[in-house]
């Protein structure tokens, strides 16, 4: 990877800007629109903070109203439309463009209606994750999917990445988490789909828009099920002398017809880096460690903790211990969620990966990370949602010492074919984005990638949504209806990076 290029700026727009802004305000009155450079800066880059720009405009509106209005005007006027939640995204799906409209949906976070007959809440979508289980656990329900960012990201961009988290093995992603959407297109139509149903007939819209990463549409209402607390939940710490004899007893586990609420592994540099940033009580002196949380019923909860710690000690394991109170379980975990800012203590910069691949492979692909690790001469650390296969390798570098980003980013290209090359795919959870854009014809072929432009042409026939995210290559939905492709239609300068 050489570093994201983005569509080429419109002169037309930059020339009109001080219009645009000006009808701004109009649509949306009060402090609802940003455009001093100094102020915008907050607004440059998401997570993968390695890329930044300054956006055309940015805009916060409060009613899906203002939202239909900005995207109507927009469409009519050939002007880029980037949509951004909380800012969390780790791939660049939220990297702004200097000729779009940055639409931050920040100021829709409100819970709109808690249903407990049909276990469901209504939120608005930059209600934060954690903030519906918060919502309803008094009542003893919450909501399943929890990605380590979930005091910070938001439900739609939770939509937006389909995002998971280290429960996502036994209750799903985002998507097997979601009942239905209000959403605005391009053209400023607003549209429902699903509702507080499980199912419906007909084509799977709900399915398509989750995980579609702001290029189909705005979605400005979320509803998702919720469920009810498990009666019991204990997690197990079991320690390896080898990430591979870790990354079979996963294997063994779910072959067994196990299958956890959650099952996280970390490598040695992970668990010292946690353990220092959290004391979650964490073995030093093994390689890797399985965090594995068994819930249900307390008799069958105890049976399925004898049966692990069975298949462990088939595999090596060197320590066992396991939770004794709600407490020390949330301490386990703790740790892990924790584990990205407590790589962030010890190196001056982190490129945090995103690559699912089938459980069976987890020997083989942490081998070839460590070959890679030396290749490029940059530590990783890794954390997985192992159950799932979904891998997040850590790799460390200085962005002040020359050269090192790009190695970093070439590791990491490594890493995401290596996880095309044994069956995998390029992302699990974190989207595509920029990021991973260029890599999609390692795991695509042209005619896949052409089917998939066709959808975004249905929804956004001028390519106004969030351009230059996903897709290596732009074409004219036209000639794709023609059947005929267009090559260089486009041209992509490189964006700067810091």
């Amino acid at each position: 990877m050489t570093g994201p290029a983005m569509p080429k700026p419109d002169a037309a727009t930059l020339a009109r800007r001080d219009e645009i802004v000006a009808d701004m305000r109009i649509i949306v009155p009060g402090e609802g629109v940003v455009d001093t450079a100094n102020r915008m800066r907050a607004f440059e880059s998401d997570g993968l903070t390695a890329y930044r720009q300054l956006p055309l405009v940015v805009v916060l509106p409060e009613t899906t109203a203002q939202v239909a209005r900005i995207l109507k005007y927009c469409h009519e006027r050939n002007i880029k439309v980037v949509p951004r939640g909380a800012g969390t995204s780790l791939s660049g799906g939220a990297l702004p463009l200097e000729d779009a409209v940055l639409l931050v949906m920040s100021r829709f976070n409100r819970i709109l209606d808690i249903d407990y007959a049909n276990r469901a809440v209504v939120a608005q979508p930059g209600v934060t994750n954690l903030g519906i289980t918060h919502a309803v656990e008094a009542r003893g329900f919450y909501y399943a999917p929890d990605p380590s960012s979930q005091i910070a990201c938001s439900i739609g961009g939770n939509v937006a990445e389909n995002s998971g988290g280290v429960h996502c093995l036994k209750y799903g992603l985002t998507t097997n988490n979601v009942l239905g959407l209000e959403m605005v297109l391009m053209n400023g139509d607003v549209v429902r789909i699903g509702g507080r149903h499980l199912d419906a007939e007909g084509y799977d819209l709900l399915g398509l828009m989750t995980g579609s990463e702001g290029l189909l549409g705005v979605v400005t209402e979320v509803t998702v099920r919720i469920l009810r607390a498990p009666e019991t939940a204990r997690a197990m710490l079991v320690g390896f002398p080898s990430s591979e004899a870790a990354g079979q007893c996963v294997a063994d586990i779910i072959g067994a017809g196990i299958v956890p609420g959650g099952m996280e592994m970390m490598d040695r540099p992970a668990i010292h880096a946690a353990e220092d940033f959290v004391q979650a009580g964490y073995p030093r002196d093994v390689e890797a460690l399985l965090i594995v949380e068994l819930d249900g019923p307390a008799a069958e909860v105890d049976h399925l903790i004898a049966r692990v710690d069975e298949i462990a000690a088939a595999n090596g394991a060197t320590t066992s211990r396991v939770s004794t109170s709600d407490e020390e379980r949330a301490a386990f975990w703790a740790g892990r969620k924790a584990a990205f800012p407590a790589v962030g203590r010890i190196s001056p910069d982190y490129y945090c990966m995103d690559g699912t691949i089938p459980r069976k492979e987890l020997p083989r692909v942490l081998a070839g990370m460590r070959a890679l690790s030396e290749k490029y001469d940059l530590r990783v650390a890794n954390v997985f949602h192992a159950g799932d296969g979904n891998l997040h390798p850590l790799i460390l570098y200085d962005a002040n010492r020359p050269g090192e980003l790009e190695r970093a980013e070439a590791f990491g290209a490594d890493i995401l074919k290596l996880c095309v090359e044994v069956g995998g795919v390029l992302t699990g959870e974190h989207g595509v984005g920029v990021e991973k854009r260029d890599l999609m014809p390692t795991m695509f072929t042209k005619a896949d990638l052409e089917q998939q432009m066709r959808v975004k042409c249905a929804f956004d026939a001028n390519h106004l949504l969030n351009p230059g995210k996903v897709f290596p290559e732009l074409h004219r939905c036209a000639e794709l209806g023609r059947m005929h492709i267009h090559r260089g239609q486009m041209p992509f300068p490189d964006i700067p990076r810091f």
